[in-house]
């Protein structure tokens, strides 16, 4: 294919977030010695999603979003907590969550010797850079891109920019990013003129008049789009 590069999102893409996210959650709540319910699970995700949407916007920033996510969720069940520490101890756990998605590595594997990959991501530097380097799929990575270290985050250009000058600035039709986000992969693909790869795992219904290049339910799927064998 006319490929060059792919460009991979990391949550809910290559890592398994959700299956982080609980992990670090409950480790957390352990190592203050407070009881934890599942509630507390379900109302984060909510919070978590509303903040990053608002972030994704311009309408706050990483520092910020940090901390209110566990402000609201205490304030929600009337914990009281410290938001400022529950948050560090959850984002030291959240760092040591290097579960994959099904069939990434395996994906990466047959990618790796046909296409040059690289990571873009919204995350936290603290999270990500850790995660990333302890993970088993390190070392297929030469290029990765985390938004808190550039100023920048996806759907925005400027992110795909500083990507596109550490990929030793390859044409946009050599270029096809793969994420989960419709908001900030699908979006920063269509703002800045690439090819898009949907993961859509849940099967949702794809929004109308959204111009998406590729779908898959599946990572390994990845290996006969791109004519690998």
């Amino acid at each position: 294919m006319k490929y060059q590069w792919l460009l991979f999102d990391a949550d809910g893409t290559l890592f398994d977030y959700d299956r982080a996210e609980a992990h670090a959650l409950s480790e957390s709540f352990a190592q203050i010695g407070y009881p934890f319910e599942e509630k507390y699970l379900s109302e984060y995700r909510h919070i978590n999603g509303s903040l990053w949407q608002a972030f994704e916007q311009g309408g706050i920033n990483q520092n910020r979003l940090k901390v209110e996510r566990f402000e609201l969720l205490c304030q929600a069940f009337g914990l009281t907590l410290n938001p400022t520490l529950l948050s560090q101890l959850y984002l030291e756990n959240l760092a040591c969550g290097t579960f994959l998605i099904d069939g990434a590595e395996e994906t990466l594997k047959a990618l790796i010797n046909h296409y040059n990959l690289a990571i873009i991501t919204n995350g936290l530097k603290d999270v990500q850079r850790p995660r990333i380097a302890s993970s088993s799929i390190h070392s297929y990575f030469p290029v990765i891109v985390i938004s808190e270290e550039v100023g920048a985050a996806k759907p925005d250009k400027k992110i795909f920019d500083i990507a596109f000058q550490r990929m030793g600035d390859p044409q946009r039709e050599e270029v096809l990013i793969i994420g989960d986000s419709l908001t900030s992969d699908i979006a920063g693909a269509l703002n800045y003129g690439i090819d898009s790869c949907w993961f859509n795992p849940g099967r949702q219904q794809r929004p109308v008049g959204l111009n998406i290049r590729y779908e898959i339910d599946a990572l390994n799927d990845l290996i006969g789009l791109l004519n690998v064998s």
